[in-house]
């Protein structure tokens, strides 16, 4: 019996069934701004779009794969796979919501299982994200961050005060507080 492939491209295989065709790259690559190109040119059909975005996997060594039962291979992402494109709120306070819509019309809710986090590039910039599925993460686009930041307050969270906004009961940090 074979071991499955690892990470988290492919669940445990049935006793008897074959790992798919290892393809190599694809020459695929997914831009920064959320455009899916295959040997250079973009896709332009949407659907076909959605389509190999609902194969996609990351491997533990941040490697993306596009994955059938048949075969699987490599795609290049320059940042993140999806683009975050637009945020609704639902409630208020703690038990607020935060709905996001990808440029792949995927929606998740900010919370437990679709964690906000927010890198700061080296120019000092914010890097916002959201996880959207497993290993798969959606960067939000400017005018999304801003509007979180529209939303965000300052927390006590331990002994340090901290920026951010609440959803489904949890407290994400969006940025450090400047000292007056």
């Amino acid at each position: 019996m074979e071991n499955p492939a690892p990470g988290n491209s492919s669940a445990a295989a049935p006793r008897g069934a074959r790992r798919p065709a290892e393809l190599g790259d694809l020459d695929m690559r997914i831009a920064r701004d959320g455009t899916w190109h295959y040997r250079g040119s973009p896709i332009n059909r949407i659907r076909l779009v959605k389509l190999f975005a609902s194969v996609l996997r990351r491997e533990t060594d941040g490697s993306y794969w596009l994955v059938t039962p048949a075969e699987r291979g490599r795609v290049m992402v320059e940042d993140a796979p999806f683009i975050a494109v637009e945020v609704e709120m639902q409630g208020t306070g703690r038990e607020q919501r935060l709905i996001f819509r990808t440029n792949l019309d995927e929606i998740v809710t900010a919370g437990p299982d679709h964690p906000l986090r927010v890198e700061t590039a080296a120019d000092g910039t914010p890097a916002p994200y959201i996880l959207v599925r497993p290993g798969l993460e959606a960067r939000l686009a400017r005018p999304v961050f801003y509007e979180l930041a529209e939303l965000g307050h300052e927390e006590r969270v331990g002994d340090e005060e901290q920026f951010g906004v609440w959803s489904s009961g949890m407290f994400f940090r969006l940025g450090e507080i400047e000292a007056d």
